[in-house]
C-alpha cells in the first residue's frame, strides 16, 4: 500500500492527527476516536521507508508537538519562548490531564521517526529545528520524572508509568538515532537535565536490578521497572559521566548477571506486556500473513541487558586491565562468549542476534556465528573434498573448497569460474575431481587470509587486534560488507537483518560446476523432468559431498569407506521427491520447511494434509537412518503440531508410522485415537490396523479411563 500511494496514505493521517478542537478543555468523543485511530495508523514509521519523507514534509513534528502543547493551537509559538520558558512550558503541558490517552503513541511516533532517521537529516529542510528540540526535551523531562517516581510502581499509578515507558523508550531511540543531530539533541538535553539527581537515579537504577536477581516471580507491573531502569542504565551509559560512574559502581557485572538470569530463568516478555495502547481486535490476527520480522522480539528485557552492555564496551570505558569476570567463579569469560554465541545461532530476534554479535567483537569474535557454519567449519582444515588451491606469492597454498567460496566469497574466485555454464554431453559424465589454482597477490597477507577463511566457512573469525587492520583491508576488498562492519565495531542500524548463512545458491546451474555427487528420490515416475545441466531424464538434484558430509556423519562414513557406493557418482535418498526437497534445503541453510499453517492448513482435505505429513514421516525415519538428530526433532514437532489440528488422520499416521518402525509417533497417534476407541471399535475403523496397533490404542483408552 505504500508503495501504491505513500504520499495519500500519510496526508489522510496528519489530517487526522490535527482535525480537532477543544471546548471547556475537552475533545469530543467522535474527534477523540479519529485522533486514537490515526496515531495508531501513524504506527507505520515503525517500518523503514519513503514514507518517513512525507512524515516530515507534513509537519509531523508540529502535529506531535500541538498534541502535547495544546496552547500550540491558540497560535503560540516555541521560538518566542526562551530555553528556561520552554522548559517550563513542556513541564506544565505534561503535567496537564488533556490527550492522556494519546501520549503513549506520540511518544512511540517520535522515537521510530528518531531511529530510522538517515544520518544527514537535516531539521531545517522540512521542519523546524526549535520544534524538534522542544519535543526531545519533553520526552526526556517524561522519562526523567518516571524514574524520579520510579522508586516504587504502585497499583495506582500503574496506568501513568504504561504511558510514560513509551517516552522512555523514545528517549533511547532518539539517544542512539543514526542522526546526528538528533542524538546529540537529545544526549545533551538528557545530561541537562539529570544534573541535579542522576547520580541518585542510577544509583536506584543499579539497586533494582541487583534486587531483580534475588527474586523468583514477577508481575507486570515488576517487570516494567525493571525495564525502564534498564533503559535508563543504557541511556546514561551513552554520557561520559554517568558512564564512567555506572563502570565504578560495578554496572557491567550486573549487567553480566541480569544477562545469564534472563537465560537460566527463560524469561520471554515482549514490548506489547508494557504498551497496552498497542493492543486492539486486529493485533493477534496474524493467521497465514507473513509479517516482517520483529527485531526486538519477545525478550524485551534481555535485548535492554545487551544494548546496555554493549554501549559500555563500545565507549571503552571497560580498561583492559580491569577483568569483569573476577569474582564470578561460575560465570567465565568462555562461558559468556559461548552463550553470546548460542544467542546468535538460534531463533533469537534479530536485534538480540546483532548486539550478541557486537558484544563478541570485544572479546576478539568477529562475524556471525550459526549452526550451519560450524558444521561447514569442520571442512576448513580438511582436503577432503577440496577441489581449489589458493596460491600466494611466497609459495604457500591452501586447499579449499569452491562451492564455499563462489557462495561465501565469491571475490576471491576468477570470474570465468563463476560464469561456468558448461552443459555435459550425457549422463552425469559432468562430474570430474576439479582442480583449479588460484594465484593471489603479494599484497595478501597469509594470517589474514587464513582468518577470512575462517569467517568464509563458519559464519565468523577469532582474531587479536594486530590482525584486525589487515582482516579490514581484505574484507573490503572481497566485498564482505557486513564482516566489515563487525571489525570496525560500528553499531548496527535498528532494523538491520542479521546475515543468513545460506547456500541454496549452490543448487543453482552456476554451482553444478562445482558438483561431486547427484542426489536421487525414490519413486518419481509421475514428474516431469529436464535438468538444464545434464541429460539426466529423473528427477535429481546436483549437489556438493562438502555440503553432505559435514552435516550427516553417516554419508561421510560412506563418501570415505571405499567401497562401491563411495565410488559412485549418484546417491540413492530413500524418501519421496518432495521429502527430499525439504532434505536438501536443510543441509544447505539449516532450516527444514514447514508445512502451511494457518487456514492454509485448516482449508486442505484431509489427502493432501495426510500427504504433507507423510513427508515428514519419511524423514523422520530417514533421519534416524543417517543420525540427523535435529532433522528427526523437527519432523517430529510438525507431525504432532500438524495432528493435533488433524486428529482425523491419526489411524493414517498411525499404520504409517508402524510401517515405518516409527514408535514413539505410533505412541502419540495412539493417544489421540483414545478418547474415541468405543466409538472406533463400532464403526469398524480400527479392521484396518494390526493387533499390536489396536492394543496400543486400548491401552492409551485404559490409561486416559484412568487418569479421569
Amino acid at each position: 500500500m505504500l508503495s501504491l500511494c505513500c504520499e495519500p496514505i500519510v496526508k489522510a493521517i496528519i489530517d487526522g492527527m490535527t482535525g480537532w478542537t477543544l471546548s471547556s478543555g475537552k475533545i469530543a468523543n467522535d474527534q477523540m476516536s479519529l485522533l486514537v485511530e490515526a496515531c495508531r495508523l501513524a504506527l507505520i514509521i515503525r517500518w523503514d521507508g519513503e514514507h518517513h519523507d512525507y512524515f516530515w514534509k507534513k509537519g509531523i513534528d508540529k502535529v506531535l508537538l500541538d498534541l502535547l502543547l495544546e496552547k500550540f493551537q491558540n497560535g503560540q509559538s516555541v521560538h518566542l519562548l526562551t530555553l528556561e520558558e520552554q522548559m517550563s512550558e513542556a513541564q506544565e503541558a505534561l503535567n496537564a490531564d488533556v490527550l492522556l490517552v494519546l501520549r503513549p503513541y506520540m511518544w512511540d511516533i517520535l522515537g521510530w521517526l528518531a531511529i530510522n532517521c538517515r544520518e544527514d537529516f537535516n531539521p531545517n529542510i522540512h521542519s523546524h529545528e526549535l520544534l524538534i528540540d522542544m519535543l526531545i526535551r519533553c520526552a526526556c523531562l517524561t522519562f526523567t520524572d518516571l524514574v524520579r517516581k520510579g522508586w516504587q510502581i504502585c497499583q495506582s499509578d500503574l496506568s501513568e508509568t504504561f504511558r510514560s515507558e513509551s517516552a522512555s523508550r523514545a528517549v533511547l531511540m532518539m539517544i542512539y538515532s543514526p542522526c546526528k543531530y538528533i542524538a546529540s539533541k537529545a544526549r545533551s538535553m538528557l545530561s541537562e537535565i539529570l544534573k541535579p539527581t542522576g547520580k541518585e537515579y542510577l544509583k536506584h537504577s543499579l539497586r533494582v536490578l541487583n534486587f531483580t536477581l534475588t527474586r523468583d516471580n514477577f508481575g507486570i507491573p515488576d517487570m516494567l521497572q525493571t525495564g525502564i531502569n534498564l533503559v535508563a542504565l543504557t541511556c546514561c551509559a551513552c554520557l561520559p559521566w554517568y558512564r564512567s560512574y555506572i563502570v565504578k559502581s560495578e554496572g557491567v557485572k550486573t549487567l553480566l548477571a541480569f544477562i545469564k538470569w534472563c537465560l537460566s530463568n527463560d524469561v520471554h516478555i515482549g514490548r506489547l506486556s508494557f504498551a497496552p495502547h498497542l493492543h486492539n481486535i486486529f493485533s493477534q490476527r496474524l493467521c497465514c500473513w507473513v509479517c516482517k520480522e520483529d527485531w526486538e522480539g519477545n525478550d524485551i528485557l534481555l535485548l535492554y541487558g545487551l544494548w546496555g552492555l554493549a554501549e559500555l564496551l563500545h565507549y571503552g570505558s571497560i580498561s583492559k586491565n580491569v577483568d569483569i569476570f573476577s569474582g564470578q567463579v561460575e560465570y567465565t569469560e568462555a562461558q559468556f562468549v559461548r552463550m553470546l554465541q548460542e544467542i546468535c545461532s538460534d531463533n533469537s530476534a534479530l536485534g538480540l542476534k546483532w548486539n550478541a554479535a557486537y558484544i563478541l567483537s570485544y572479546f576478539g569474535f568477529y562475524g556471525f556465528p550459526c549452526k550451519l557454519g560450524r558444521r561447514i567449519g569442520k571442512a576448513l582444515d580438511e582436503n577432503e573434498f577440496a577441489d581449489t588451491r589458493i596460491i600466494l606469492a611466497k609459495g604457500e597454498s591452501m586447499s579449499v573448497h569452491g562451492v564455499v567460496l563462489a557462495i561465501r566469497c565469491p571475490s576471491l574466485l576468477p570470474p570465468e569460474e563463476l560464469s561456468h555454464d558448461e552443459k555435459a554431453s550425457g549422463g552425469s559424465s559432468y562430474l570430474h575431481t576439479f582442480k583449479k589454482d588460484i594465484r593471489l597477490s603479494s599484497h595478501v597477507d597469509n594470517q589474514a587470509l587464513s582468518k577470512l577463511l575462517e569467517f568464509v566457512y563458519l559464519g565468523y573469525l577469532h582474531a587479536g587486534d594486530e590482525h584486525v587492520k589487515k582482516l579490514k583491508i581484505l574484507a573490503k576488498h572481497c566485498s564482505l560488507q557486513p564482516l566489515s562492519t563487525m571489525l570496525g565495531r560500528r553499531r548496527p542500524k535498528w532494523g538491520t537483518l542479521f546475515p543468513i548463512y545460506d547456500l541454496t545458491p549452490a543448487l543453482a546451474p552456476t554451482g553444478h560446476h562445482f558438483s561431486d555427487i547427484i542426489l536421487k528420490p525414490k519413486e518419481t515416475e509421475s514428474i516431469c523432468w529436464k535438468c538444464r545441466t545434464c541429460s539426466l531424464s529423473l528427477p535429481h538434484m546436483h549437489a556438493h559431498k562438502v555440503v553432505l558430509s559435514s552435516s550427516c556423519d553417516y554419508l561421510r562414513a560412506l563418501f570415505q569407506s571405499g567401497m562401491r557406493e563411495s565410488r559412485s557418482q549418484t546417491i540413492e535418498v530413500p524418501v519421496s521427491w518432495e521429502a527430499m526437497i525439504k532434505l536438501v534445503n536443510w543441509f544447505y541453510t539449516d532450516e527444514l520447511p514447514k508445512p502451511p499453517s494457518g487456514c492454509l492448513w485448516d482449508n486442505m482435505d484431509d489427502e493432501e494434509k495426510l500427504h504433507q505429513l507423510q513427508q515428514y514421516l519419511e524423514l523422520c525415519w530417514l533421519a534416524e537412518f543417517w543420525f540427523l538428530e535435529d532433522v528427526q526433532d523437527i519432523s517430529y514437532k510438525v507431525i504432532v503440531s500438524c495432528l493435533d489440528s488433524a486428529r482425523q488422520l491419526s489411524i493414517k499416521i498411525i499404520k504409517i508410522a508402524s510401517e515405518l518402525s516409527l514408535w514413539k509417533l505410533a505412541e502419540v497417534a495412539a493417544n489421540y485415537l483414545a478418547p474415541f476407541y468405543r466409538q472406533l471399535c463400532h464403526t469398524g475403523d480400527l479392521e484396518a490396523l494390526n493387533e499390536e496397533l489396536v492394543d496400543m490404542i486400548r491401552d492409551a483408552s485404559v490409561r486416559l479411563s484412568q487418569e479421569g
